[in-house]
């Protein structure tokens, strides 16, 4: 398997607290159930541009990617980037895996100063990036460089304080305020979906040219069950979350155990359900 690009600008300024390694969340998301707002419009692009070229900045691994990839043009390319290059390693073999991997390139790269040309990329999509930065406004002006007249930048993201879930467990709603916590510490952006337009705006896109929507991720299948509350109960019990809670003395050691044992009865509770709200915004 070849070695993912590194970009001669990688390092940027932000932590990424959860880290690489607790992700199966991620690896749930397709381009159906995280970026169906953009379908409609890569289908149209697809047919008009035999050669289209997308940027999909944050990849991960690479779910997401590897399924837009299928709604590309013969000619079509991805370049797929994110800051770690381990979690690439795993992005990579998952597009092999999926038979797509000449479709698409992996590199690391700073989104700050992304390592391409103006106007090299007729769309670009980003998927829960800006929420995890503290100048995502610096961030979506680097998109809008990188995007070719004509082309769409595409940015998905969440609002953490819009959680819905049952049952309202006391240990759930410990997490829930750690997790905002933790998230502002790492000088993130709580409130991410509902800001983006006006992070949009104070890139420089005009208003006429931004189309914003809502959606949502629902997490009530035994299946989803255990893929979202497995993920939420190794963050607390291990791992960069668990270390800034210590850190900020947000919970005491029997609250972080209470925690985890509520998102494993979470699990287990067959008419548990949980959602959350996202704002998916295309710039034309």
């Amino acid at each position: 398997m070849a070695t993912p690009t590194k970009a001669t600008t990688y390092g940027s300024k932000e932590q990424y607290i959860p880290g690489y390694t607790q992700v199966r969340h991620h690896e749930w998301r397709t381009a159906t159930n995280s970026a169906a707002y953009l379908l409609p419009v890569l289908q149209q692009k697809a047919a008009t541009t035999p050669n289209l070229n997308l940027l999909d900045i944050g990849c991960g691994s690479s779910t997401i990617t590897t399924s837009l990839a299928s709604y590309l043009p013969a000619e079509g390319k991805i370049t797929a980037t994110d800051i770690s290059p381990e979690i690439l390693i795993k992005a990579q073999a998952f597009a092999e895996k999926a038979g797509v991997e000449s479709k698409i390139h992996f590199q690391t790269a700073d989104i700050y100063a992304l390592p391409f040309e103006d106007g090299a990329f007729d769309i670009v999509h980003a998927s829960m990036v800006l929420s995890h930065l503290s100048d995502p406004v610096a961030a979506y002006k680097e998109m809008l460089r990188v995007t070719t007249p004509g082309g769409v930048v595409a940015n998905r993201e969440s609002d953490l304080t819009a959680w819905s879930y049952h049952p309202r467990l006391p240990g759930i709603e410990k997490f829930h305020r750690c997790h905002i916590a933790v998230h502002e510490a790492a000088k993130g952006q709580t409130t991410a979906g509902p800001r983006t337009l006006g992070w949009a705006l104070k890139a420089g896109a005009k208003r006429e040219d931004v189309e914003v929507g809502c959606g949502t991720w629902m997490y009530a299948t035994a299946e989803e069950r255990a893929i979202w509350g497995g993920s939420m109960a190794e963050r607390i019990r291990t791992g960069g979350m668990t270390t800034k809670i210590r850190e900020l003395n947000l919970a005491s050691e029997e609250e972080i155990q209470e925690m985890g044992d509520a998102w494993e009865e979470w699990i287990a509770t067959e008419d548990a359900c949980h959602g959350s709200l996202h704002r998916g915004e295309l710039n034309s």
